[in-house]
């Protein structure tokens, strides 16, 4: 979908695309930045072009796999909203129901962590070409990092939502505990990336 009609269909006044979607979103920005700063620094210093040309490739990797992300969020929304219209006229259609919007909210969660775990790639990737690429870019990576964070406190919030209607208490307990490795992974490397920032621009 074009920029303009994902905009345009994310301010109207139906559920999809939502949050979901804007995280996957970010995180395509962050790596369509990794992947612009390791590429002028691969330019300026040719004894780094082995590790720039690595993370470029994985950021351009991403920001595939996240575009992608922006329309199946979308979808398994939809789905989760087609699960609560399914009839339930009678006892074994309104098990067949619950069954569905089971299976729904489960897989809706499914999207917001690939957005959550390459969020974190790209945190690492940013924090990398603040401390070693070029320096004329250092403000690009910092978006990078920042457009990170943002997508992956935003999958984790998508997670925490989906979670919440989920009644299998083995899926919720996995999910809790990466969850709150994630949150913290997260917080770590946003939190070196400032320190790094604020190093290189006191004041």
């Amino acid at each position: 979908m074009e920029l303009n009609r994902f905009l345009e269909k994310m301010s109207s006044d139906t559920p999809t695309p939502g949050g979901g979607s804007a995280s996957a979103l970010a995180g395509a920005l962050s790596a369509s930045l990794v992947a612009m700063v390791a590429g002028l620094s691969m330019k300026k210093d040719k004894t780094k072009r082995k590790e720039m040309e690595g993370i470029r490739e994985k950021g351009l990797s991403i920001q595939k796999r996240l575009l992608q992300a922006t329309d199946e969020d979308s979808k398994s929304f939809d789905a989760v909203i087609k699960a609560f219209r399914l009839p339930r006229n009678s006892e074994k259609e309104r098990l067949h129901r619950v069954k569905e919007i089971q299976k729904a909210y489960q897989r809706a969660t499914l999207i917001p962590q690939v957005v959550c775990q390459r969020s974190l790639q790209l945190l690492e990737y940013s924090k990398t070409l603040i401390i070693k690429g070029n320096p004329n870019a250092i403000s690009d990576a910092g978006v990078a990092a920042f457009l990170a964070d943002a997508a992956c406190a935003g999958g984790l919030l998508n997670i925490k939502i989906n979670l919440a209607a989920v009644t299998e208490k083995k899926i919720v307990k996995k999910m809790n505990i990466l969850m709150r490795n994630w949150g913290r992974k997260k917080n770590q490397l946003t939190k070196a990336v400032h320190k790094k920032l604020i190093e290189t621009y006191p004041g």
